[in-house]
C-alpha cells in the first residue's frame, strides 16, 4: 500500500472520535478494494480526498433517525457515514452479494452497531416509505436515481445524493421524475469547502406526498 495517500490533516477533525474507525477502514479499501472490484486501480493516490473524506463532509447533512445508503457498492458514503454520524441509523441497500458480503466484514470488524446490510435492489425494498432520508454517491443520473430513492423515503424525508459537477444540469434532466415521485426544492449545496481541494456537490430534496 506504498501508493496509499497520506491521510490529510482533516481528517480527524470531520471524524472526531471515529477516527480510528475511519483510518482500518481506508487501510482495508486500499488493502482490498482493488481485488474486490470496490474501487479502481488508480484510486489509492486519492483514496482519502476523493473517496473518504468527499463522503464524510455530507455527514452533517443527515437528519437524525434512519437512512438509507442505495448502492451502497464499497461503503461510500454509508460505512464512512456511519462512523461519522453514531447517532444515526444506516440501511446499506447493495444487490451484489460479492459487495454485501465486504460490507457486512466492514461492519463486524468495525463495530458498528448502528448499521444494516440489505442484499437487494432498492426495487426489492418491502417495508414501505420509512426512512428519514436516502443518499447515494457514483449510481446513476438523477433522473434514474430519483425513482429508486424517493419510494423508500417518508412524507416529509430527504433525499441527499452525492453528485459530480454536472448536479444543476441532472436537476434540470429530472423534472418529470421530481414530480412524478413528489420531490420537491431540489437543489445543489456544496459541502467540503476550505476543507477539500475539490469539495462536494449535494442533490438535496423532500418529499411532499400530502
Amino acid at each position: 500500500m506504498d501508493d496509499l495517500e497520506q491521510e490529510p490533516d482533516a481528517a480527524a477533525a470531520i471524524f472526531g472520535a471515529g477516527i480510528d474507525r475511519a483510518r482500518a477502514f481506508t487501510r482495508n479499501l486500499a488493502k482490498e478494494g482493488e481485488l474486490r472490484g470496490l474501487i479502481g486501480p488508480l484510486e489509492l493516490p486519492r483514496l482519502w480526498t476523493r473517496h473518504i473524506l468527499n463522503s464524510a463532509v455530507m455527514a452533517p447533512l443527515v437528519p437524525a433517525g434512519r437512512i438509507g445508503d442505495v448502492g451502497s457498492g464499497a461503503g461510500l458514503p454509508g460505512i464512512v457515514g456511519a462512523i461519522a454520524r453514531p447517532d444515526v441509523e444506516w440501511v446499506l441497500i447493495e444487490p451484489m452479494e460479492r459487495r454485501t458480503q465486504w460490507l457486512q466484514e466492514q461492519v463486524d470488524e468495525l463495530a458498528l452497531d448502528n448499521v444494516e446490510v440489505f442484499r437487494g435492489r432498492s426495487q426489492d425494498w418491502m417495508h414501505g416509505a420509512v426512512l428519514d432520508a436516502a443518499t447515494a454517491r457514483a449510481v446513476s443520473a438523477l433522473r434514474t436515481l430519483l425513482p429508486i430513492t424517493a419510494p423508500l423515503v417518508r412524507d416529509g424525508g430527504e433525499l441527499i445524493l452525492l453528485k459530480g459537477a454536472a448536479a444543476d444540469a441532472e436537476i434540470e434532466k429530472a423534472v418529470k421524475q421530481a414530480r412524478s415521485h413528489r420531490v420537491v426544492d431540489l437543489r445543489v449545496e456544496v459541502v467540503g469547502e476550505g476543507i477539500l481541494e475539490t469539495p462536494t456537490r449535494v442533490v438535496r430534496g423532500r418529499i411532499q406526498r400530502s
